[in-house]
């Protein structure tokens, strides 16, 4: 609103203020509507429904999870939702959850994810979808997975691979500058007290979850009420502060042996920054991803800032094409914010098309694994 509104924008904040108190909001939180398909040991792959008068068409889209975040990330609010956009657009779209980490989950690691849940899943849409390749979309350490999961089993029949948010380099990450001193090597009671504090409760419990997320937007923790108070009148606004907070609430533990793998070899060690991590007796490198990946990092992005997501790009090198491409908003904003519907969505949308089986794509393009992309920002890697 201006400094002294004016007639319609007071109106509009009566409004919107009448809405949030008699409604109890603004935003429209329904779901969309979705069917399981698959499921197994903290794994549910579900089916979104089809949009109401558009028949599906081409390649499926399967929507990666990071762990602990739940999957409104990819649909937060109806207007504001990712998995909206590809319906509307005819894509077959999926998504694999994890359902809620328990105490007997504990010694679950990343081998789990990377050689059970997302193979399976893969697997679980390309046979739903008549043998089809598969596009992965993945966000945050959901990106990582999926760089890893297709880096150790090439032979999954995945087309292409988008990641957003996906830290590779933490010693870029500035939310990690205050804890360096607990993670020197030379504290080791300091070490012992963390680990031996994961290992009892079984992982990072919610609460823990939520505290972090919050923490990476601290700045507009501590300005919220002053700008929603400037943005009464701004109806689609306030709706994404209410989804937002919504998404934050509803964080997810991790599995105790994760979380360690996560805070030593990690956050500690910075193991990622090589491209290649130590699981059990092999050696996974990502220079093994044989598909096209489009790298997208988020320009105000507190948890995975634009220097730590990048370094994956120079690590693809066995990959037939990468893209890289910075777009406006944080470690959420940049995938489902107000801007995403603007300057994300279409990038993920003409990266699908461009590596879309043969005679399905929308722009009429179809995929070729030898094809080179002509963007400035593109690496043709040979």
């Amino acid at each position: 609103m201006d400094l002294i509104p004016k007639p319609d924008q007071v109106a509009s904040a009566a409004s919107n203020v009448a809405q949030k108190v008699l409604k109890g909001g603004l935003a429209d939180l329904r779901p969309m509507p979705r069917t399981l398909i698959d499921e197994g040991p903290l794994r549910y792959v579900f089916r979104y429904d089809a949009a109401e008068g558009v028949d599906p068409f081409g390649d499926p889209v399967l929507l990666v999870m990071p762990l602990a975040a739940p999957s409104s990330c990819y649909d937060l609010r109806r207007g504001c939702s990712l998995v909206e956009h590809l319906v509307s657009r005819g894509r077959p779209t999926y998504v694999v959850e994890y359902g809620e980490v328990k105490f007997k989950d504990r010694a679950l690691g990343f081998e789990h994810w990377v050689d059970e849940v997302l193979p399976a899943a893969i697997d679980a849409v390309h046979r739903d979808t008549g043998r089809r390749p598969v596009h992965l979309v993945a966000w945050s350490l959901g990106g990582i997975f999926s760089v890893l999961t297709l880096a150790a089993h090439p032979e999954l029949p995945v087309a292409s691979l988008t990641t957003l948010g996906s830290p590779w380099d933490i010693s870029k990450v500035p939310l990690i500058a205050p804890l360096r001193p607990l993670l020197n090597a030379n504290m080791p009671e300091a070490l012992r007290v963390i680990t031996k504090g994961y290992q009892l409760a079984g992982g990072a419990p919610k609460a823990l979850v939520r505290w972090g997320f919050q923490l990476s937007a601290v700045d507009k923790l501590v300005t919220k009420p002053l700008v929603t108070a400037q943005k009464l009148d701004d109806a689609d606004f306030l709706a994404q502060l209410e989804a937002v907070d919504a998404f934050g609430r509803a964080m997810i533990a991790y599995p105790g042996r994760t979380f360690g793998q996560l805070y030593h070899r990690v956050v500690r060690n910075n193991e990622l920054r090589t491209g290649r991590l130590d699981l059990g007796d092999r050696t996974i490198d990502v220079r093994e991803v044989k598909v096209p990946v489009l790298v997208i990092g988020g320009e105000t992005d507190g948890i995975a800032p634009l220097g730590a997501v990048r370094p994956i790009v120079a690590m693809l090198k066995g990959a037939p094409a990468v893209r890289w491409e910075a777009v406006p908003g944080g470690h959420l904003g940049m995938l489902t914010g107000r801007g995403a519907r603007t300057k994300t969505w279409p990038l993920i949308d003409a990266w699908v098309d461009q590596w879309a089986s043969a005679g399905t794509s929308r722009m009429g393009i179809g995929a070729n694994p030898r094809r080179r992309h002509s963007s400035a920002n593109s690496r043709a890697l040979k």
